[in-house]
Parts: structure tokens; sequence; C-alpha cells
């Protein structure tokens, strides 16, 4: 059974004490893919470092979070667009609109995230879409710039069915589906019964979002297994099918 992990931030501070045994741990639970998005230009060197060291498990995605976009957001930008003509990325990511703390940067934030959608674009890459209090603004850009071979991830997918169906119709997008699905009252499970598997991506967005029974606590990529059970059990099939199901359409996304 091979899991896929489609978007975790293994070189996190949170992990600085345990990272190899904590790789390790997820390798033999059976989440063996793990893609990595970057953050901003100060956690470029920790998740080159990861891919360097784990080449057959760990694979690097490039981008400027939308919670990093600031006045110097310019100078970001560059950093992203340097490094995607210096070496292999399997995504622009993560990329989007955050509008759950601070609206003060709304238009920056919209600025960098369609600039690096068409950065995607150009370079034949899929974007891995960060959304929080702002699935119109993200989606406006996305439905504004899509064609055939744009296509992507709405990561940490825990919007309503209307919202989903909404996403799947742009065609060429997966659902990220995390540790929100366990948790009780979420409603995403309701959701994702309505959804077909293959539509979904299964995420943990370690080392945020545990998933129940280590809610509160510090996630990691050996935790992907909890959410693909949920699923399984939602959709009444084996945790193989789903791990089988989800896998393939990574594959879709990331071309490995």
């Amino acid at each position: 059974m091979i899991l896929t992990d489609t978007h975790t931030h293994l070189y996190a501070s949170e992990f600085k004490d345990d990272q190899e045994a904590m790789i390790l741990r997820a390798i033999e639970s059976g989440t063996s893919r793990m893609f990595l998005p970057n953050i901003d230009s100060n956690s470029i060197p920790g998740l080159f470092s990861l891919v360097k060291a784990y080449p057959e498990n760990c694979f690097p995605m490039m981008g400027l979070h939308p919670c990093s976009v600031n006045e110097e957001f310019q100078k970001e930008l560059k950093v992203v667009e340097h490094w995607l003509m210096q070496r292999t990325f399997y995504a622009v990511g993560e990329i989007g609109i955050d509008l759950y703390w601070d609206k003060t940067f709304i238009e920056h934030q919209q600025y960098a995230f369609e600039f690096q959608v068409k950065l995607a674009k150009r370079h034949g890459l899929p974007v891995v879409i960060h959304t929080r209090n702002a699935f119109e603004e993200v989606f406006e850009i996305v439905e504004r710039n899509k064609n055939e071979d744009l296509k992507g991830i709405f990561h940490c997918f825990s919007g309503t069915t209307a919202e989903a169906e909404r996403v799947i119709a742009l065609g060429g997008f997966k659902l990220g589906i995390g540790g929100v699905l366990t948790f009780k009252n979420s409603g995403l499970d309701k959701v994702v019964e309505q959804i077909g598997l293959e539509h979904l991506v299964l995420e943990t967005d370690s080392p945020y979002l545990a998933p129940v029974p280590h809610r509160g606590k510090r996630n990691e990529s050996a935790y992907l297994h909890f959410i693909a059970e949920k699923i399984a059990s939602l959709k009444k099939i084996t945790v193989e099918e789903v791990a089988a199901v989800t896998t393939a359409n990574s594959k879709q996304i990331f071309g490995i």
C-alpha cells in the first residue's frame, strides 16, 4: 500500500529534534510519497536539504505562501521566479489568498497569487492552492486563468459541497483532504460522502491540523492513514483502495 501525502511541511521547526525519525515513521506507515510546499525564501534551505536527503520520498514545490505576502512581496516573487528556472519542481505552491487573520495585504495577495498562477502555466506545472476565508477571490483568479493545461489541488479543502462541485467543474483540479475530515462536527464528512474518490487527494499539512486521535498535537505524515481510514469508512471501501486511487490522483496532478 502506497499513501501519498500531497502537502506536508517536513522542514518546519517543529521537527528539528526528530526530523529523520519522523520521516522514517511516515515511510514505515506506508506514506512513502511526500510533497513539500514552500513558504517563502526562509524555508527554501530546509526544503532543499530534505529533498537531497530523501530523493525517492520527498518532492519539492516552489511558491510564496499568502501569509508571507507583505511590503517586500515583489522580492519574494523574484526568488520564486529564479528557482523555477534553476531546478525541477513538481508544483507551484503553496500559493493563494488568506483573509482569515488580516486583510491589509489583500491586493498584494491577489497580485502574488495571479502572478504565480501565470508562472505555473509558463513552466507547465500544477498549482497547489491555499484559500482561507477567500474562496470566491481565489476561484475568480483561477477561473480567469484556466486553460486546458492548468491543473492543481485546492489544499486543505473544507468548503461546501457546492464549492467542491465548482472546483471539480473546472477540470484538472483535485480536493486536498486532511485531518479536518476526522474532526467531530466539521461537516467535511458530509461533503466527502457526496464527492467521488477520483476527485480527492490526501494530505496532512504537517505539522498542523493533526487528525483524531492526535488532534491538538503536532501532526506528521505518518498520521495520513487516519485520514485514509476515515474516507474508507465513509465510502464503505478498503483503505487499500483509498490509497491506490488517491495516489493515482496525485500522479495525475504532479506527473510522478
